[in-house]
Protein backbone atom coordinates (compact mmCIF):
# COMPACT_ATOMS: atom_id res chain seq x y z
CA UNK A 1 0.00 0.00 0.00
CA UNK A 2 1.36 3.52 -0.76
CA UNK A 3 2.76 5.65 2.08
CA UNK A 4 -0.37 6.95 3.79
CA UNK A 5 1.29 10.20 4.85
CA UNK A 6 2.17 11.21 1.29
CA UNK A 7 -1.00 11.14 -0.81
CA UNK A 8 -0.77 9.97 -4.37
CA UNK A 9 -2.96 12.87 -5.55
CA UNK A 10 -4.22 16.16 -4.25
CA UNK A 11 -7.70 15.14 -5.38
CA UNK A 12 -9.33 11.90 -6.47
CA UNK A 13 -12.68 12.44 -8.17
CA UNK A 14 -15.26 9.66 -8.18
CA UNK A 15 -17.15 9.79 -11.46
CA UNK A 16 -16.34 11.45 -14.80
CA UNK A 17 -19.69 13.08 -15.39
CA UNK A 18 -19.55 16.66 -16.59
CA UNK A 19 -19.32 18.00 -13.02
CA UNK A 20 -16.43 15.73 -12.09
CA UNK A 21 -14.62 16.76 -15.25
CA UNK A 22 -15.27 20.43 -14.48
CA UNK A 23 -13.76 20.06 -11.02
CA UNK A 24 -10.79 18.20 -12.51
CA UNK A 25 -10.15 20.92 -15.07
CA UNK A 26 -10.23 23.72 -12.48
CA UNK A 27 -8.00 21.89 -10.02
CA UNK A 28 -5.49 20.77 -12.63
CA UNK A 29 -5.30 24.31 -14.05
CA UNK A 30 -4.49 25.46 -10.52
CA UNK A 31 -1.57 23.04 -10.39
CA UNK A 32 -3.16 20.28 -8.33
CA UNK A 33 -2.59 16.62 -9.12
CA UNK A 34 -5.93 15.04 -10.03
CA UNK A 35 -7.16 11.53 -10.78
CA UNK A 36 -10.70 10.95 -12.07
CA UNK A 37 -12.11 7.43 -11.78
CA UNK A 38 -15.00 6.43 -14.04
CA UNK A 39 -16.69 3.02 -13.98
CA UNK A 40 -17.92 3.26 -17.58
CA UNK A 41 -15.80 2.99 -20.72
CA UNK A 42 -16.46 6.63 -21.58
CA UNK A 43 -16.76 9.97 -19.82
CA UNK A 44 -19.72 12.31 -19.57
CA UNK A 45 -22.22 10.47 -17.38
CA UNK A 46 -25.70 11.58 -18.47
CA UNK A 47 -24.26 14.29 -20.73
CA UNK A 48 -23.35 12.03 -23.63
CA UNK A 49 -24.18 11.46 -27.28
CA UNK A 50 -24.79 7.92 -28.46
CA UNK A 51 -25.76 5.94 -31.54
CA UNK A 52 -28.98 4.62 -30.04
CA UNK A 53 -30.18 2.63 -33.05
CA UNK A 54 -28.26 -0.10 -34.85
CA UNK A 55 -27.00 0.99 -38.24
CA UNK A 56 -28.54 4.49 -37.96
CA UNK A 57 -25.88 7.18 -38.28
CA UNK A 58 -27.31 9.56 -35.69
CA UNK A 59 -25.75 10.41 -32.34
CA UNK A 60 -28.55 11.39 -29.99
CA UNK A 61 -28.22 13.22 -26.68
CA UNK A 62 -29.40 10.06 -25.04
CA UNK A 63 -30.16 11.33 -21.55
CA UNK A 64 -29.57 15.05 -20.90
CA UNK A 65 -30.29 17.12 -23.99
CA UNK A 66 -30.47 20.92 -23.51
CA UNK A 67 -28.19 23.49 -21.87
CA UNK A 68 -29.35 26.37 -19.70
CA UNK A 69 -27.51 26.41 -16.37
CA UNK A 70 -23.91 26.21 -17.65
CA UNK A 71 -22.48 29.61 -16.70
CA UNK A 72 -20.46 31.60 -19.22
CA UNK A 73 -17.90 32.03 -16.43
CA UNK A 74 -17.10 28.31 -16.55
CA UNK A 75 -16.93 28.31 -20.34
CA UNK A 76 -14.51 31.25 -20.26
CA UNK A 77 -12.42 30.01 -17.31
CA UNK A 78 -11.82 26.63 -18.91
CA UNK A 79 -11.55 27.89 -22.50
CA UNK A 80 -14.35 25.62 -23.68
CA UNK A 81 -15.21 25.59 -27.37
CA UNK A 82 -18.95 25.04 -27.02
CA UNK A 83 -21.58 26.28 -29.46
CA UNK A 84 -25.18 26.72 -28.34
CA UNK A 85 -28.16 27.50 -30.56
CA UNK A 86 -31.00 29.69 -29.28
CA UNK A 87 -34.36 28.37 -30.45
CA UNK A 88 -36.79 30.79 -32.06
CA UNK A 89 -39.88 28.96 -30.82
CA UNK A 90 -40.17 28.50 -27.09
CA UNK A 91 -42.99 25.95 -27.18
CA UNK A 92 -46.04 24.59 -28.91
CA UNK A 93 -48.97 23.11 -27.01
CA UNK A 94 -51.93 21.52 -28.80
CA UNK A 95 -55.22 21.90 -26.94
CA UNK A 96 -56.07 18.37 -25.72
CA UNK A 97 -59.76 19.28 -25.88
CA UNK A 98 -59.43 20.43 -29.50
CA UNK A 99 -56.11 19.43 -31.10
CA UNK A 100 -56.97 21.38 -34.27
CA UNK A 101 -55.72 24.43 -32.39
CA UNK A 102 -52.73 25.04 -30.18
CA UNK A 103 -50.55 27.65 -28.52
CA UNK A 104 -47.34 28.54 -30.36
CA UNK A 105 -44.96 30.73 -28.37
CA UNK A 106 -42.79 32.53 -30.91
CA UNK A 107 -39.87 34.54 -29.54
CA UNK A 108 -39.76 36.57 -32.75
CA UNK A 109 -43.41 37.65 -32.55
CA UNK A 110 -44.24 41.25 -31.72
CA UNK A 111 -46.95 42.07 -29.18
CA UNK A 112 -49.73 41.95 -31.77
CA UNK A 113 -48.47 38.68 -33.22
CA UNK A 114 -48.19 37.11 -29.76
CA UNK A 115 -51.77 38.09 -28.93
CA UNK A 116 -52.91 36.52 -32.21
CA UNK A 117 -51.01 33.29 -31.46
CA UNK A 118 -52.64 33.05 -28.03
CA UNK A 119 -56.07 33.90 -29.45
CA UNK A 120 -55.81 31.06 -32.01
CA UNK A 121 -55.46 28.71 -29.04
CA UNK A 122 -58.53 30.18 -27.37
CA UNK A 123 -56.50 32.14 -24.82
CA UNK A 124 -57.80 35.59 -23.89
CA UNK A 125 -55.80 38.84 -23.73
CA UNK A 126 -55.84 38.86 -19.93
CA UNK A 127 -53.76 35.68 -19.93
CA UNK A 128 -51.38 37.15 -22.50
CA UNK A 129 -50.75 40.06 -20.16
CA UNK A 130 -50.37 37.70 -17.19
CA UNK A 131 -47.91 35.58 -19.22
CA UNK A 132 -45.78 38.60 -20.03
CA UNK A 133 -45.84 39.75 -16.41
CA UNK A 134 -44.91 36.34 -15.01
CA UNK A 135 -41.95 35.84 -17.33
CA UNK A 136 -40.79 39.39 -16.79
CA UNK A 137 -40.71 38.55 -13.09
CA UNK A 138 -38.81 35.31 -13.62
CA UNK A 139 -36.32 37.22 -15.79
CA UNK A 140 -35.66 39.58 -12.89
CA UNK A 141 -35.25 36.60 -10.55
CA UNK A 142 -32.77 35.09 -13.02
CA UNK A 143 -30.76 38.29 -13.30
CA UNK A 144 -30.55 38.54 -9.52
CA UNK A 145 -29.84 34.91 -8.63
CA UNK A 146 -28.07 33.21 -11.52
CA UNK A 147 -24.72 34.98 -10.90
CA UNK A 148 -24.71 33.63 -7.33
CA UNK A 149 -24.45 30.02 -8.53
CA UNK A 150 -20.70 30.38 -8.99
CA UNK A 151 -20.16 32.43 -5.82
CA UNK A 152 -20.13 31.39 -2.16
CA UNK A 153 -23.65 30.69 -0.94
CA UNK A 154 -25.76 33.73 -0.10
CA UNK A 155 -28.12 33.36 2.82
CA UNK A 156 -31.86 33.30 2.20
CA UNK A 157 -32.08 36.89 3.45
CA UNK A 158 -29.25 37.96 1.15
CA UNK A 159 -30.82 36.26 -1.86
CA UNK A 160 -34.15 37.94 -1.12
CA UNK A 161 -32.41 41.29 -0.78
CA UNK A 162 -30.61 40.80 -4.11
CA UNK A 163 -33.99 40.42 -5.78
CA UNK A 164 -35.42 43.34 -3.86
CA UNK A 165 -39.04 42.52 -4.70
CA UNK A 166 -40.88 40.99 -1.77
CA UNK A 167 -44.10 40.25 -3.69
CA UNK A 168 -42.25 38.44 -6.46
CA UNK A 169 -40.20 36.52 -3.90
CA UNK A 170 -43.32 35.44 -2.06
CA UNK A 171 -45.08 34.37 -5.28
CA UNK A 172 -42.33 31.97 -6.37
CA UNK A 173 -40.43 31.10 -3.20
CA UNK A 174 -42.82 31.18 -0.26
CA UNK A 175 -46.17 30.01 -1.68
CA UNK A 176 -46.88 26.75 -3.55
CA UNK A 177 -46.34 27.23 -7.27
CA UNK A 178 -49.87 26.07 -8.00
CA UNK A 179 -51.30 28.97 -6.00
CA UNK A 180 -49.33 31.49 -8.06
CA UNK A 181 -50.24 29.89 -11.39
CA UNK A 182 -53.93 29.53 -10.58
CA UNK A 183 -54.15 33.13 -9.41
CA UNK A 184 -52.52 34.45 -12.59
CA UNK A 185 -54.16 32.49 -15.40
CA UNK A 186 -57.69 31.58 -16.45
CA UNK A 187 -56.68 29.23 -19.27
CA UNK A 188 -55.87 25.72 -18.09
CA UNK A 189 -53.81 25.28 -21.25
CA UNK A 190 -51.54 28.14 -20.18
CA UNK A 191 -51.47 26.93 -16.59
CA UNK A 192 -50.13 23.60 -17.79
CA UNK A 193 -47.40 25.14 -19.95
CA UNK A 194 -46.13 27.18 -17.01
CA UNK A 195 -46.49 24.34 -14.52
CA UNK A 196 -44.35 21.80 -16.34
CA UNK A 197 -41.12 23.63 -15.48
CA UNK A 198 -41.90 22.77 -11.87
CA UNK A 199 -42.57 19.10 -12.51
CA UNK A 200 -39.94 17.73 -14.89
CA UNK A 201 -37.96 15.10 -13.01
CA UNK A 202 -39.93 15.58 -9.80
CA UNK A 203 -42.84 13.65 -8.37
CA UNK A 204 -44.98 16.19 -6.63
CA UNK A 205 -48.13 18.22 -6.79
CA UNK A 206 -48.02 21.93 -7.55
CA UNK A 207 -49.89 22.50 -4.30
CA UNK A 208 -47.50 20.55 -2.08
CA UNK A 209 -46.41 22.76 0.83
CA UNK A 210 -42.95 21.17 0.68
CA UNK A 211 -42.41 23.40 -2.40
CA UNK A 212 -40.48 20.81 -4.42
CA UNK A 213 -42.17 22.15 -7.56
CA UNK A 214 -41.05 25.70 -6.71
CA UNK A 215 -37.41 24.67 -6.47
CA UNK A 216 -37.60 22.76 -9.75
CA UNK A 217 -39.30 25.73 -11.39
CA UNK A 218 -36.67 28.13 -10.12
CA UNK A 219 -33.82 26.18 -11.69
CA UNK A 220 -35.72 25.97 -14.95
CA UNK A 221 -36.21 29.74 -15.26
CA UNK A 222 -32.90 31.24 -14.07
CA UNK A 223 -30.42 29.67 -16.50
CA UNK A 224 -27.98 32.11 -18.06
CA UNK A 225 -29.82 34.97 -16.39
CA UNK A 226 -32.58 34.59 -18.99
CA UNK A 227 -34.12 31.15 -18.47
CA UNK A 228 -33.41 30.10 -22.06
CA UNK A 229 -32.68 26.46 -22.84
CA UNK A 230 -30.30 26.08 -25.77
CA UNK A 231 -29.34 23.32 -28.17
CA UNK A 232 -25.69 22.14 -27.90
CA UNK A 233 -24.19 21.87 -31.37
CA UNK A 234 -22.90 18.34 -31.82
CA UNK A 235 -25.13 17.03 -29.05
CA UNK A 236 -24.61 16.87 -25.33
CA UNK A 237 -21.57 14.68 -25.79
CA UNK A 238 -19.83 17.65 -27.37
CA UNK A 239 -20.25 19.56 -24.10
CA UNK A 240 -18.85 16.89 -21.79
CA UNK A 241 -16.19 16.01 -24.37
CA UNK A 242 -14.97 19.59 -24.41
CA UNK A 243 -14.79 19.72 -20.61
CA UNK A 244 -12.88 16.44 -20.66
CA UNK A 245 -10.45 17.95 -23.17
CA UNK A 246 -9.90 20.95 -20.89
CA UNK A 247 -9.24 18.66 -17.93
CA UNK A 248 -6.77 16.55 -19.91
CA UNK A 249 -4.92 19.57 -21.31
CA UNK A 250 -4.63 20.97 -17.79
CA UNK A 251 -2.96 17.74 -16.66
CA UNK A 252 -5.71 15.73 -14.97
CA UNK A 253 -5.62 11.96 -15.33
CA UNK A 254 -8.93 10.39 -16.32
CA UNK A 255 -9.21 6.64 -15.96
CA UNK A 256 -12.21 4.87 -17.47
CA UNK A 257 -13.42 1.35 -16.68
CA UNK A 258 -12.31 2.05 -13.11
CA UNK A 259 -15.12 1.12 -10.74
CA UNK A 260 -14.79 2.68 -7.30
CA UNK A 261 -15.56 0.17 -4.55
CA UNK A 262 -14.77 2.08 -1.35
CA UNK A 263 -14.16 5.63 -0.20
CA UNK A 264 -12.48 6.11 3.17
CA UNK A 265 -11.92 9.53 4.74
CA UNK A 266 -8.78 10.17 6.77
CA UNK A 267 -9.13 8.88 10.30
CA UNK A 268 -11.66 6.20 9.36
CA UNK A 269 -11.00 2.48 9.22
CA UNK A 270 -10.24 1.44 5.65
CA UNK A 271 -11.81 -1.59 4.00
CA UNK A 272 -13.06 -3.47 7.07
CA UNK A 273 -12.06 -7.11 7.13
CA UNK A 274 -8.87 -6.61 5.13
CA UNK A 275 -5.25 -6.13 6.07
CA UNK A 276 -5.71 -2.39 5.61
CA UNK A 277 -8.56 -1.85 8.05
CA UNK A 278 -6.59 0.39 10.40
CA UNK A 279 -7.38 4.10 10.52
CA UNK A 280 -5.74 6.01 7.67
CA UNK A 281 -3.84 9.30 7.81
CA UNK A 282 -5.09 10.28 4.36
CA UNK A 283 -8.25 9.68 2.38
CA UNK A 284 -8.24 6.41 0.47
CA UNK A 285 -10.11 5.08 -2.54
CA UNK A 286 -10.26 1.45 -3.55
CA UNK A 287 -11.22 0.63 -7.12
CA UNK A 288 -11.13 -2.15 -9.70
CA UNK A 289 -9.42 -1.59 -13.04
CA UNK A 290 -8.26 -4.09 -15.63
CA UNK A 291 -9.34 -6.96 -13.40
CA UNK A 292 -7.11 -5.76 -10.56
CA UNK A 293 -8.02 -4.32 -7.18
CA UNK A 294 -6.16 -1.06 -6.65
CA UNK A 295 -5.81 1.54 -3.91
CA UNK A 296 -5.02 5.23 -4.25
CA UNK A 297 -4.69 7.97 -1.64
CA UNK A 298 -5.63 11.64 -1.78
CA UNK A 299 -5.72 14.78 0.31
CA UNK A 300 -9.34 15.25 -0.77
CA UNK A 301 -11.95 13.04 -2.40
CA UNK A 302 -14.56 14.70 -4.60
CA UNK A 303 -17.76 12.74 -5.11
CA UNK A 304 -19.55 13.17 -8.44
CA UNK A 305 -21.93 10.32 -7.63
CA UNK A 306 -25.31 10.72 -5.97
CA UNK A 307 -25.16 11.23 -2.18
CA UNK A 308 -26.98 7.92 -1.63
CA UNK A 309 -24.26 6.15 -3.65
CA UNK A 310 -21.54 7.95 -1.70
CA UNK A 311 -23.00 6.64 1.57
CA UNK A 312 -22.69 3.09 0.25
CA UNK A 313 -19.10 3.68 -0.85
CA UNK A 314 -18.22 4.98 2.61
CA UNK A 315 -18.87 1.50 4.03
CA UNK A 316 -18.54 1.46 7.82
CA UNK A 317 -18.03 5.24 7.78
CA UNK A 318 -21.31 5.69 5.92
CA UNK A 319 -24.73 6.24 7.39
CA UNK A 320 -27.53 4.57 5.41
CA UNK A 321 -30.06 6.76 7.26
CA UNK A 322 -28.29 10.00 6.35
CA UNK A 323 -29.54 10.05 2.76
CA UNK A 324 -32.79 8.46 1.65
CA UNK A 325 -32.83 6.65 -1.66
CA UNK A 326 -34.27 9.25 -4.06
CA UNK A 327 -37.02 8.59 -6.55
CA UNK A 328 -37.02 9.76 -10.13
CA UNK A 329 -40.34 10.31 -11.86
CA UNK A 330 -39.91 10.38 -15.61
CA UNK A 331 -39.70 8.17 -18.66
CA UNK A 332 -37.18 8.99 -21.37
CA UNK A 333 -37.98 8.02 -24.96
CA UNK A 334 -35.75 8.58 -28.00
CA UNK A 335 -37.10 8.28 -31.53
CA UNK A 336 -35.65 8.56 -35.00
CA UNK A 337 -38.11 9.60 -37.72
CA UNK A 338 -38.07 9.53 -41.49
CA UNK A 339 -39.74 12.96 -41.32
CA UNK A 340 -41.80 15.06 -38.94
CA UNK A 341 -45.43 13.99 -38.58
CA UNK A 342 -48.36 16.15 -39.66
CA UNK A 343 -50.38 17.95 -37.00
CA UNK A 344 -54.12 18.14 -36.59
CA UNK A 345 -53.56 21.87 -36.17
CA UNK A 346 -53.10 22.96 -39.78
CA UNK A 347 -52.23 26.56 -38.84
CA UNK A 348 -48.83 25.59 -37.45
CA UNK A 349 -46.07 23.95 -39.49
CA UNK A 350 -44.50 20.89 -37.86
CA UNK A 351 -41.10 22.56 -38.29
CA UNK A 352 -42.28 25.35 -35.97
CA UNK A 353 -44.22 23.15 -33.55
CA UNK A 354 -41.32 20.78 -32.90
CA UNK A 355 -38.61 23.44 -32.91
CA UNK A 356 -39.22 24.36 -29.27
CA UNK A 357 -40.70 22.25 -26.49
CA UNK A 358 -43.78 20.36 -27.69
CA UNK A 359 -46.25 19.85 -24.82
CA UNK A 360 -48.81 17.05 -25.06
CA UNK A 361 -51.70 16.39 -22.66
CA UNK A 362 -50.43 18.88 -20.13
CA UNK A 363 -53.49 20.85 -19.13
CA UNK A 364 -53.29 21.83 -15.47
CA UNK A 365 -56.02 19.34 -14.58
CA UNK A 366 -54.29 16.61 -16.59
CA UNK A 367 -51.02 17.11 -14.73
CA UNK A 368 -52.76 16.78 -11.38
CA UNK A 369 -54.73 13.74 -12.56
CA UNK A 370 -51.50 12.13 -13.80
CA UNK A 371 -49.86 12.71 -10.42
CA UNK A 372 -52.85 11.29 -8.55
CA UNK A 373 -52.99 8.22 -10.78
CA UNK A 374 -49.26 7.54 -10.47
CA UNK A 375 -49.42 8.02 -6.71
CA UNK A 376 -52.11 5.33 -6.66
CA UNK A 377 -49.75 2.96 -8.49
CA UNK A 378 -50.93 3.32 -12.08
CA UNK A 379 -49.33 4.74 -15.21
CA UNK A 380 -50.75 8.17 -16.16
CA UNK A 381 -53.46 8.02 -18.83
CA UNK A 382 -53.05 10.03 -20.96
CA UNK A 383 -49.30 10.40 -20.53
CA UNK A 384 -48.19 14.05 -20.15
CA UNK A 385 -45.23 14.48 -22.51
CA UNK A 386 -42.56 17.03 -23.38
CA UNK A 387 -40.84 16.63 -26.74
CA UNK A 388 -37.76 18.22 -28.24
CA UNK A 389 -36.29 17.89 -31.75
CA UNK A 390 -32.53 18.42 -31.79
CA UNK A 391 -32.10 18.10 -35.54
CA UNK A 392 -34.30 21.09 -36.38
CA UNK A 393 -31.62 23.27 -34.75
CA UNK A 394 -28.48 21.21 -35.38
CA UNK A 395 -27.98 18.65 -38.16
CA UNK A 396 -24.38 17.86 -37.18
CA UNK A 397 -25.48 14.92 -35.03
CA UNK A 398 -26.53 13.14 -38.24
CA UNK A 399 -24.14 11.40 -40.56
CA UNK A 400 -23.58 12.94 -43.98
CA UNK A 401 -25.92 10.46 -45.65
CA UNK A 402 -28.80 11.72 -43.47
CA UNK A 403 -28.19 15.46 -43.21
CA UNK A 404 -29.91 16.36 -46.48
CA UNK A 405 -32.89 14.08 -45.86
CA UNK A 406 -36.10 14.92 -43.98
CA UNK A 407 -35.00 12.65 -41.11
CA UNK A 408 -35.38 14.02 -37.57
CA UNK A 409 -34.72 12.96 -34.00
CA UNK A 410 -37.26 13.32 -31.20
CA UNK A 411 -36.50 13.21 -27.49
CA UNK A 412 -39.49 12.77 -25.21
CA UNK A 413 -39.93 13.04 -21.46
CA UNK A 414 -42.96 11.39 -19.90
CA UNK A 415 -43.97 13.10 -16.65
CA UNK A 416 -45.18 11.49 -13.43
CA UNK A 417 -43.72 8.03 -14.08
CA UNK A 418 -42.20 7.40 -10.64
CA UNK A 419 -39.72 4.66 -9.90
CA UNK A 420 -42.20 2.96 -7.55
CA UNK A 421 -44.10 1.78 -10.64
CA UNK A 422 -41.18 -0.46 -11.55
CA UNK A 423 -41.64 -2.46 -8.34
CA UNK A 424 -45.38 -2.67 -8.86
CA UNK A 425 -45.48 -3.49 -12.57
CA UNK A 426 -42.03 -4.88 -13.37
CA UNK A 427 -39.42 -3.07 -15.44
CA UNK A 428 -39.93 -4.90 -18.74
CA UNK A 429 -43.70 -4.61 -18.53
CA UNK A 430 -43.50 -0.94 -17.51
CA UNK A 431 -41.20 -0.20 -20.43
CA UNK A 432 -43.75 -1.66 -22.86
CA UNK A 433 -46.63 0.18 -21.22
CA UNK A 434 -44.70 3.45 -21.42
CA UNK A 435 -44.03 2.84 -25.09
CA UNK A 436 -47.74 2.28 -25.76
CA UNK A 437 -48.78 5.28 -23.66
CA UNK A 438 -46.28 7.63 -25.27
CA UNK A 439 -47.31 6.70 -28.80
CA UNK A 440 -50.98 7.07 -27.89
CA UNK A 441 -50.35 10.49 -26.35
CA UNK A 442 -48.50 11.61 -29.45
CA UNK A 443 -51.15 10.27 -31.78
CA UNK A 444 -53.87 12.17 -29.94
CA UNK A 445 -52.59 15.43 -31.47
CA UNK A 446 -51.31 14.19 -34.84
CA UNK A 447 -53.05 13.98 -38.20
CA UNK A 448 -51.30 10.68 -38.93
CA UNK A 449 -50.02 7.85 -36.75
CA UNK A 450 -46.52 8.51 -35.45
CA UNK A 451 -45.77 4.86 -36.25
CA UNK A 452 -45.95 5.76 -39.96
CA UNK A 453 -42.89 8.03 -39.72
CA UNK A 454 -40.72 6.12 -37.23
CA UNK A 455 -37.65 4.85 -39.08
CA UNK A 456 -36.35 1.30 -38.76
CA UNK A 457 -32.86 0.24 -37.75
CA UNK A 458 -30.50 -2.18 -39.48
CA UNK A 459 -32.42 -5.12 -38.06
CA UNK A 460 -35.77 -3.77 -39.24
CA UNK A 461 -36.93 -2.78 -35.75
CA UNK A 462 -38.65 0.59 -35.14
CA UNK A 463 -36.26 3.29 -33.93
CA UNK A 464 -37.80 3.89 -30.54
CA UNK A 465 -35.85 3.57 -27.30
CA UNK A 466 -37.63 3.66 -23.93
CA UNK A 467 -35.77 4.26 -20.67
CA UNK A 468 -37.49 3.79 -17.34
CA UNK A 469 -36.15 5.20 -14.08
CA UNK A 470 -34.67 1.78 -13.35
CA UNK A 471 -32.94 1.77 -16.75
CA UNK A 472 -31.43 5.15 -15.88
CA UNK A 473 -30.29 3.82 -12.53
CA UNK A 474 -28.58 0.83 -14.12
CA UNK A 475 -26.95 2.85 -16.90
CA UNK A 476 -25.94 5.94 -14.91
CA UNK A 477 -25.84 4.81 -11.25
CA UNK A 478 -28.58 7.33 -10.44
CA UNK A 479 -30.55 5.87 -7.50
CA UNK A 480 -34.22 5.65 -8.34
CA UNK A 481 -33.47 7.11 -11.75
CA UNK A 482 -33.50 10.55 -10.13
CA UNK A 483 -31.96 12.93 -12.65
CA UNK A 484 -31.08 15.44 -9.92
CA UNK A 485 -29.37 12.83 -7.68
CA UNK A 486 -31.95 13.67 -5.01
CA UNK A 487 -34.24 16.49 -3.89
CA UNK A 488 -33.23 19.89 -5.23
CA UNK A 489 -32.06 22.51 -2.75
CA UNK A 490 -32.72 26.21 -2.83
CA UNK A 491 -29.62 27.97 -4.23
CA UNK A 492 -28.86 29.62 -0.91
CA UNK A 493 -28.15 28.74 2.71
CA UNK A 494 -30.90 29.10 5.25
CA UNK A 495 -30.44 32.00 7.63
CA UNK A 496 -28.36 30.87 10.60
CA UNK A 497 -26.80 27.93 8.76
CA UNK A 498 -23.21 27.11 9.64
CA UNK A 499 -20.93 28.53 6.92
CA UNK A 500 -17.60 28.48 8.70
CA UNK A 501 -15.63 26.27 6.30
CA UNK A 502 -14.97 26.74 2.58
CA UNK A 503 -16.93 23.56 1.84
CA UNK A 504 -19.94 24.90 3.75
CA UNK A 505 -19.71 28.31 2.10
CA UNK A 506 -19.64 26.74 -1.36
CA UNK A 507 -22.41 24.23 -0.64
CA UNK A 508 -20.29 21.10 -1.19
CA UNK A 509 -19.69 19.90 2.37
CA UNK A 510 -20.17 16.42 3.73
CA UNK A 511 -19.66 15.46 7.36
CA UNK A 512 -16.05 14.61 6.44
CA UNK A 513 -13.61 17.48 5.91
CA UNK A 514 -11.74 15.62 3.17
CA UNK A 515 -14.77 14.41 1.20
CA UNK A 516 -16.61 17.00 -0.90
CA UNK A 517 -19.65 16.79 -3.16
CA UNK A 518 -18.92 17.94 -6.70
CA UNK A 519 -22.00 16.69 -8.55
CA UNK A 520 -25.74 17.25 -8.76
CA UNK A 521 -26.11 16.35 -5.09
CA UNK A 522 -24.36 19.55 -4.04
CA UNK A 523 -26.33 22.65 -3.15
CA UNK A 524 -27.08 24.30 -6.51
CA UNK A 525 -26.78 20.93 -8.21
CA UNK A 526 -28.94 19.39 -10.90
CA UNK A 527 -28.95 19.73 -14.70
CA UNK A 528 -25.91 20.09 -16.96
CA UNK A 529 -24.28 23.13 -15.40
CA UNK A 530 -20.77 22.36 -14.17
CA UNK A 531 -21.71 24.41 -11.10
CA UNK A 532 -21.22 21.58 -8.62
CA UNK A 533 -17.78 20.82 -10.04
CA UNK A 534 -16.78 24.49 -10.11
CA UNK A 535 -17.87 25.04 -6.52
CA UNK A 536 -16.13 21.98 -5.15
CA UNK A 537 -12.90 23.07 -6.83
CA UNK A 538 -13.29 26.59 -5.43
CA UNK A 539 -13.86 25.21 -1.93
CA UNK A 540 -10.74 23.04 -2.10
CA UNK A 541 -8.59 25.87 -3.46
CA UNK A 542 -9.95 28.27 -0.83
CA UNK A 543 -9.12 25.78 1.91
CA UNK A 544 -5.58 25.43 0.52
CA UNK A 545 -5.12 29.19 0.46
CA UNK A 546 -6.25 29.42 4.08
CA UNK A 547 -3.64 26.84 5.04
Amino acid sequence: MPDEKTPDYDAVIVGAGHNGLTAAAYLAKAGRSVLVLERDDHVGGAAVSAQAFEGVDARLSRYAYLVSLLPQRIIDDLGLDISLVRRRYSSYTPDPLDPTRGLLVDRAADAEGARADFARAGVGPEDVAAWDELYDETRRIAEALFPTLTEPLPTRAEAKARLGEDEVWDAFIERPLGDTIDARFRSDLVRGVVATDGLIGTFTSLDDPALDANRCFLYHVIGGGTGDWDVPVGGMGAVSGEIARAASVAGATVLTEAEVLSVTPAGAGAFAGTATDAATDVATVQYRHGGELRTVTARTILSNVAPAVLERLLGDAGDPTAVARPEGAQAKVNLFLTRLPKLRDETVAPEAAFAGTFHINELGVQLQAAFDRAKAGELPDPMPCEIYCHTLSDRTILGESLRDTPAQTLTLFGLHVPDRLVDRIGNDELRERIRTAVLASLNSVLAEPIEDVIAVDAAGAPCIEVKTTRDLEEALAMPGGNIFHGPLSWPWAEDGAELGTPAQRWGVATRFTDVLLCGSGAVRGGAVSGVGGHNAAMALLEADAAG
